[in-house]
């Protein structure tokens, strides 16, 4: 079991794997309209993480599902990553999860059972560690090891946050630094560290549980988790939900510092390129930027951090919410302005 390694079943792992923002775009807009019930809080068309419901005046169900292939070897850290990934789409709609379903696909040609109950482990510990059960799922068998959860979970309808919440002003947060896909390059090259591999891990299960409480600050007005698009992908989202302008400070980025030093030598995703050709026209760079600086903001965060926007009055009680939660307060990155929906970094 100890020689199995998982990644050399997936042709790009964790968030990277997601089909582009551009395809996206296309596929999406071929579903046919429909007559929306207005107890559909959010569905598809701001882009947002999950999708709500409104049962009554004080609660609506959170809806979503996420799976991807593996982004590292180890089959339980696998689990525990991506279900720490699927249940942050409750979480950044200002939501509380309730109970998950896994969603399982393994070649079972290749893989032994021992590994594949590892896998579940993982995830069902994260489950625990989120106070909710995994009430079912379903299996399959498939080419390439897959697997993820629907989450279900309630919130206020008074108080989710969307994309389309955020206000001109508002001061812009990221809960997590930035280069879990980064790092994920280099351990697929042979060339991370122990180190880098443990910060790896300790980011990518640690728990976006934050964005219920961040949902009961008055001046949060919109929250969203940053994956696969990476922070310049979903910040885009969030500047045409809102019809707003970001402006992003890139030396106040918090970064992982082996990705850093990766990054700055070359490594990056596949997935980083196809982001940048899906939306690189609505971000601005300074001319002389470097490449690497590009391969950073479009580089896809599996199990990322929440980007949150808010008054200059919440700062101070949203850094001290997400320090209480996580151990650190996160970063201020810069401010929505008016302006074209587009991503300037100065």
């Amino acid at each position: 079991m100890d020689q199995i390694k998982l990644t050399q079943f997936s042709h790009g792992g964790g968030c990277g794997c997601k089909i582009a923002p551009g395809v996206l775009s296309d596929l999406l807009a071929r579903m046919p309209a429909g007559v929306l019930p207005a107890d559909l809080l959010v569905g598809t068309d701001t882009a947002d993480d999950a999708a709500v419901y409104r049962l009554n005046d004080r609660q609506a169900v959170v809806a979503t599902t996420d799976f991807f292939t593996p982004i590292v070897d180890d089959p339980y850290d696998f689990g525990r990553i991506a279900a720490t990934n699927a249940l942050s789409d409750v979480y950044a709609m200002g939501g509380t999860p309730i109970m998950a379903l896994a969603i399982v696909g393994m070649p079972l040609d290749k893989l032994p059972p021992e590994v594949i109950g590892r896998i579940l482990e993982g995830g069902a510990s994260v489950c625990r560690e989120a106070g909710i059960p995994v009430a079912g799922g379903h299996s399959i068998d498939v080419l390439e090891p897959i697997y993820g959860l629907v989450g279900i979970g309630v919130v206020d309808p008074a108080r989710v946050r969307t994309n389309a919440g955020a206000r001109e002003g508002d001061v812009l947060l990221l809960s997590k630094p930035l280069g879990v896909g980064i790092l994920s390059a280099g351990l697929k090259k042979g060339i991370l560290t122990p180190a880098g591999y443990a910060e790896m891990v300790k980011w990518t299960t640690t728990l976006n549980r934050v964005g219920a409480r961040l949902a009961h600050i008055d001046g949060v007005h919109a929250i969203t988790d940053v994956t696969g698009f990476g922070l310049a992908g979903h910040l885009l989202e969030m500047c045409r939900g809102a019809n707003l302008e970001a402006r992003l400070e890139f030396d106040r980025l918090p970064v992982i510092d082996e990705a850093l030093h990766l990054v700055r030598d070359g490594v990056a995703t596949g997935a980083s390129s196809r982001n940048w050709a899906s939306y690189g026209a609505s971000v601005r760079l300074p001319p002389q930027a470097e490449e690497w600086k590009r391969k950073l903001v479009t580089d896809p965060q599996t199990s990322g951090g929440l980007l949150i926007a808010c008054a200059d009055s919440a700062v101070d009680e949203v850094q001290a919410a997400i320090a209480e939660v996580q151990g650190e307060s996160g970063a201020v990155i810069g401010r929505l302005a008016a302006g074209d929906a587009e991503v300037v970094i100065g």
